[in-house]
This record gives structure tokens, sequence and C-alpha cells, in this order.
């Protein structure tokens, strides 16, 4: 039996679609009864079997900070997807990214080794990377430098340590790094935001740019991972190096709204990260744009994606297609 966390997010609940789907048995954890609403929601999206779908899977309450309450979840476990994560970029939240991301991690990887798991595959971010450097694209043998990363990326950083200690102690690991990943779903959160901003019409598009990844790739190339030999490595998932601009104009194009046209100014978000530095400290609100966030959006960081290409012969696929898949049932109710 595969064993999935974080089955209830992004990235999750599109693996466990697929590993489903492919006849697999599979438990995952979950922690509210409502985040299993919107698992069912992305299994109607390729599906009108949602229900039986959703029943196939070994739903177990956990929480991957509570140790205890983890055991019984690798009864009979074979392979492990950690895709559980908390994502923040408010330095106030820096300790609960520690405990979730850093702590929470030390613990699957503890029980991996416990129970005699296969393999296990770790879903880290391109946060963990580090920024591409003078126009070169940042690779999967970046110099980690934590001065310019965000509470988000040390801490993912420092997840991707506890798994290569499980590495060092027998335990069969690989890491992937995905860059912003597309897909359908979670409308109000990451990638989702993106929907839901250029549906409204709006003007400004933030500068810079990142790597970009459809949900379906980030899956396909996990499981082709699990599935082949290939082991104590990591892989960057990118499909294309974008600017902001170009995403929102291709969004607002498919929903047949105006793109926004005019780029913030860098002294725009100088300004902006200030007012939420000061809104977040008199309010007691959580931070939207921290300064490191800011900065990072005047550049546009390029990643280099021909590792797994060389490694496995993978093939992305049209990732205009999975935008406009994406669109699609973003105008669905």
């Amino acid at each position: 039996m595969i064993l999935v966390t974080g089955g209830t997010g992004l990235i999750g609940s599109h693996l466990l679609y697929h590993l489903v789907n492919s006849g697999k048995k599979v438990r995952s954890l979950y922690r509210t009864k409502d985040s299993l609403q919107k698992v069912s929601k992305v299994f109607g999206y390729y599906s009108g079997q949602s229900n039986q779908l959703m029943d196939q899977i070994d739903w177990v309450v956990g929480d991957i900070t509570n140790l205890g309450a983890l055991e019984n979840a690798f009864v009979d476990i074979h392979q492990v997807y950690h895709c559980a994560a908390l994502i923040s970029f408010d330095p106030k939240d820096f300790k609960a990214l520690e405990k979730t991301n850093m702590e929470g991690t030390a613990n699957i990887v503890n029980l991996c080794l416990k129970n005699g798991i296969e393999k296990l595959c770790h879903v880290s971010s391109i946060a963990a990377i580090g920024p591409s450097v003078k126009g070169n694209e940042a690779t999967e043998e970046n110099e980690w430098n934590e001065t310019s990363a965000s509470v988000y990326g040390l801490t993912k950083y420092n997840a991707e340590l506890e798994v290569w200690r499980g590495s060092q102690e027998g335990l069969s690991v690989v890491i992937v790094n995905p860059g912003v990943v597309i897909g359908p779903g979670f409308w109000k959160s990451g990638s989702g935001t993106f929907f839901t901003y250029a549906a409204k019409g709006k003007k400004h598009f933030i500068p810079g740019g990142t790597g970009f990844v459809s949900v379906g790739d980030v899956v396909k190339a996990m499981v082709s991972l699990m599935e082949s030999a290939i082991q104590s490595e990591r892989f960057i998932l990118v499909d294309q190096n974008w600017t902001y601009g170009q995403l929102f104009q291709k969004i607002a194009l498919k929903l047949g709204v105006e793109p926004p046209s005019k780029q913030l100014s860098y002294s725009s978000l100088e300004m902006f990260w200030r007012l939420d530095w000061l809104r977040s400290n008199v309010l007691g609100k959580r931070r939207r744009l921290s300064k490191n966030m800011a900065k990072g959006l005047y550049y546009h960081e390029i990643y280099d994606n021909s590792k797994l290409k060389e490694t496995l012969g993978f093939q992305y696929e049209d990732l205009d297609r999975a935008i406009d898949f994406c669109c699609n049932k973003f105008k669905v109710p």
C-alpha cells in the first residue's frame, strides 16, 4: 500500500487521483472533513465517478507533526509520497513553518526508517534551490544561500536535509523541486490566485518571473521516479521559465478578459512591502508581501530542467493546454 501525506492539497489530490485511477492501493492522511470536499472536487474534474474513487482511499486522520498519531498510518505501507507542507512567506510564521516542514518531515523520515519503507518521494520546492545567478539557469547543484531565502524556502531546504539524513541511514529517497504548480481546484491559494486575480480584469501585474509546471507533470514525474531504480537524487520540475506578465496574458485571454497591461514598478513594491509590514504589526494581519518576496520579484528567475529529461527521458506536456484546462474548470461554478 502507498501512503500519501498532504493528500488534500493541490499536488496531493492530483497524485491520489492518478494512483487510485491506476488501481493502486492508497492510504492518505487528512485533518478535516472539509478538506476532503476539495479532493472530491478535483476528482470530479477528471471523472464522473469521483465518489467511488474517493471511497477506494483508506483515509486516516493524522498530522505529520504528531509522531504518535502517525504510527498506525504506516501499517502495511511500502512506499511514501510526502506532499504535506505549510506554505507561508510571512516571517512571523517561521516557528510554524519549522514545525510542519522540518519537524514533520523528520517524523516521516524516522517512521520510514522504522517501518522499512521501500522508497520515499519528498516534495520540496524551487524555493529550496535558490535563485539563478547572473542570468545563469539554476540547477540542482546550486550553492545554497540562505541570506536571500524566504522563511518558506529556508524551512523547505532544511526539510531536505532531513531526507538526506534518511538516505544516509539506508532509506531509498528521491526529491522533487517543482516550480509554481499550475493546476485546478484551489482557486484561493497558491497559483489558483493567479486565475482569480486575472478573472477580475485587473490592470497591473507583478514584475519578474519564475519557473512554472503543470500539476499533471509533477505527478507524472513523481510516480516515474518512484517506479524507477533512481535514488538519492533531487530533480527540478519546471516546464517553462515565464515572466508573470506572460502568465497573466495567457490566463486572461483564455478567460475572455482584458489582460493586465501595467507592470508594477519597483518603487511600488518597495512601498507595498513596507505598508504591509506596518499593517501586519499594527492590525495583527498576516503578511502578504515580505521584504524578501518583494526583492525576489525584481528578477526573472530561470531554472534548468534538463536533469529529469536526461535521466528519465521525461517529456513535459504543453503548459498552455494545462492553463486552458484550468481556465475551463475555473469558469464552472
